[in-house]
């Protein structure tokens, strides 16, 4: 159970008095008064005894007929797990669902033939090798990782046709834009934060309330900043800034602050203590990040959604990245918008109301997440154990058990997020998400899970994973040349056909999408907010190159987040502050010097031993060489002003004139 309780804001516990005069504003405290609720999380079951007890009741299903409800119902029951609908009022299976079935099947089947087809062309063409279990390995592996860029490629194909026909089974934006919104649509936006720059979490929050204000709809709207800071003087100055915010709007729109003196669970804690606390007050709330705004008619149109598909749990946006000035952000800013909105609109087209929530800029049914979302600990020791990291997989998971939808609404406009400003910061964040990541696949065995979602919570978990796979296979591929008795191939001219076709089709696999995205950007006829088709063709080319580059110096990364998570070594990745404006040579060597050395001896033992493996090795190599320059050299945001200036990886939110702009003031 989560002891947190509530806390007056006062001078003594922040070390300033500003707290004190603005708390005379509004007469009590800092937050409305308290209705307290419980959030209580079910223990898990576990993979072993999931699998266990599913096994057991196949076996003994055929006795069972005849007694009500079964074996299996039973055990759900007892976990107060209902299928098909739990709280959500009973329906007729719904054509979506119908859809989606097929949709599925669909991609699964592409995938298959696909892999099953390269694979068995990559069985065909390899020579034959003294260590026939190492060719079978590299087969083994190559299938794999042929499925996993299939997937992402179907995916990116369905999305394009999505952009270009729409999707008449998918939750569009405009299916309730003139519905009118009830007095009884309370929601709260709600912001967790933790020890961030204040100034900037809070320009991001007045921009929202900002734009909120001018709908004529706040009354319905209550803004909490929820603070789990720990530094005094960060305290001081979030609550300095929480009674400006507060001062500058008014009555026009409530703002509240909270802080929590005993910080358990992160920030899926900070949300439930919310709950506890205020949610019985709500029918919805909007989660942001501290780095999230939000445009008021994003905000409206989320809650008339909602009214408008009460059996709607979660709705997600998809968030556009924007507001930094680096090289790195620059890059991933455009990759999102060229390329990125293709797999969103992908993912919506296979998922529909069993779709994925993020953890920000999404607005939530209320009551049934604090009835069926709350995280139980995970039980045993070591990295993949205790609290969940990644609780946002988890909770659309158990909104979808409890009988809910969790839909991504990928053409809703004015949610905005930040991306990291260096690959240092990315990294960082990407060792967070790979330990949380596996350790929900512990959870794929859970009663009650929709397939679905079983899936995500693997992919999640496989996104990290097939990174050692990755080096894996490079690093089998070379030695099986290298060290093949006979050789595998003595020159390049050796080389089979049917392996330079397989390459040549993974290379189009990963590449198309980019080209589809900027298909998509002209059909539309959008170039001109990419500065142009030509400076849309020269973005597209140069962001392209700069992810072949950092590709490797990812895939190594998250080899060594895996292992450490696996494993349980501690492996010390800190990125400098999100301050400082560009990475120095000395961090960029600390983290990657290393890593260099290491690709530099592997590649010098390559070519002295077979210099044909260099066509195996430099992919893969030179990046890795080249990683200390580029992360210094792709943090420099004078870098990025450059390009900027030359209307080069610009972004529709970049222009002057664009709805951003006017809300960032």
């Amino acid at each position: 159970m989560d002891h947190d309780h509530p806390i007056r804001l006062n001078a003594t516990a922040l070390a300033t008095g500003l707290v004190t005069r603005a708390r005379r504003a509004v007469p009590g405290a800092s937050a409305p008064p308290i209705h307290r609720a419980s959030m209580a999380a079910r223990p898990w079951r576990g993979f072993a005894r999931s699998i266990g007890d599913a096994t057991l009741a196949a076996l003994l299903r055929p006795r069972a007929r005849g007694v009500a409800g079964g074996i299996g119902d039973a055990a759900r029951a007892r976990q107060g797990v209902r299928r098909g609908g739990a709280d959500a009022p009973a329906a007729a299976e719904p054509a979506w669902q119908r859809a989606a079935s097929r949709r599925r099947a669909v991609l699964l089947v592409l995938v298959a033939l696909s892999a099953g087809g390269a694979t068995a062309l990559l069985a065909h063409a390899l020579p034959s090798h003294h260590s026939g279990s190492l060719r079978l390995v590299q087969i083994g592996l190559f299938g794999l990782l042929f499925a996993w860029v299939s997937a992402g490629f179907f995916t990116a194909m369905m999305g394009f046709r999505v952009l270009w026909r729409g999707d008449r089974h998918a939750m569009s934006a405009a299916s309730a834009r003139d519905r009118p919104i009830g007095e009884h649509a309370r929601t709260a936006i709600i912001m967790p934060i933790c020890n961030e720059q204040v100034s900037a979490v809070l320009a991001g929050l007045r921009a929202t309330c900002r734009s909120l204000a001018t709908t004529g709809a706040a009354r319905l709207f209550d803004v909490f900043l929820l603070s789990d800071s720990g530094d005094p003087a960060i305290r001081a100055a979030e609550a300095a800034a929480w009674a400006q915010l507060r001062d500058e709007f008014g009555a026009d729109i409530r703002i509240y602050y909270r802080w929590r003196r005993r910080r358990t669970k992160r920030k899926a804690g900070n949300v439930a203590d919310f709950c506890r606390r205020w949610g019985r007050d709500y029918r919805y709330m909007i989660v942001l990040d501290a780095d999230s705004v939000m445009s008021g008619e994003c905000v409206l149109q989320l809650v008339r959604l909602m009214e408008a598909n009460p059996r709607a749990g979660i709705l997600q946006t998809a968030p556009l990245a924007c507001g930094l000035t680096t090289l790195h952000a620059r890059s991933q800013q455009f990759a999102g918008r060229v390329a990125g909105r293709l797999f969103t609109a992908g993912m919506q087209y296979w998922q529909l109301g069993e779709s994925h929530y993020w953890g920000h800029n999404a607005i939530i049914r209320v009551e049934p997440f604090m009835r069926h979302c709350a995280l139980a600990p995970l039980a045993g020791h070591g990295g993949l154990s205790g609290e969940i990291l990644s609780h946002d997989f988890v909770e659309a998971a158990l909104m979808r058990r409890a009988g809910y939808h969790v839909w991504l609404v990928h053409d809703l406009y004015g949610s905005y997020e930040q991306q990291p400003p260096n690959l240092l910061e990315e990294l960082q964040r990407d060792r967070r998400w790979c330990q949380g990541n596996l350790q929900n696949a512990r959870l794929l065995a859970e009663p009650g899970l929709h397939g679905v979602h079983r899936a995500m919570l693997l992919t999640g978990a496989f996104s990290y994973l097939s990174a050692p796979l990755w080096l894996a296979f490079v690093l089998l591929g070379a030695c099986l040349w290298v060290f093949g008795n006979p050789p595998a191939f003595a020159s390049l001219r050796d080389v089979p056909r049917e392996l330079a076709a397989l390459w040549l089709a993974t290379t189009l696999m990963l590449a198309l999408p980019r080209p589809i995205g900027v298909l998509a950007i002209v059909m539309r006829r959008e170039q001109g907010s990419y500065g142009g088709t030509s400076a849309l063709l020269r973005g597209t080319l140069l962001e392209g190159g700069l992810s072949v580059l950092q590709a490797p110096v990812r895939m190594v990364a998250h080899t060594l987040f895996v292992v450490a998570a696996l494993t349980g070594l501690k492996l010390d990745w800190r990125s400098p502050s999100r301050e400082a404006e560009d990475i120095g040579w000395s961090d960029a060597a600390r983290r990657f010097g290393l890593i260099g050395a290491a690709a530099a001896c592997v590649a010098g033992c390559g070519l002295l031993l077979q210099p044909q493996a260099i066509v195996l090795l430099l992919p893969t190599g030179l990046p890795l060489l080249l990683a200390v320059p580029l992360t210094v050299l792709t943090s420099r945001s004078t870098l990025g002003r450059r390009l900027l200036a030359s209307r080069l990886l610009l972004t529709p939110e970049e222009q002057p004139a664009s709805g951003l702009f006017k809300l960032m003031g």
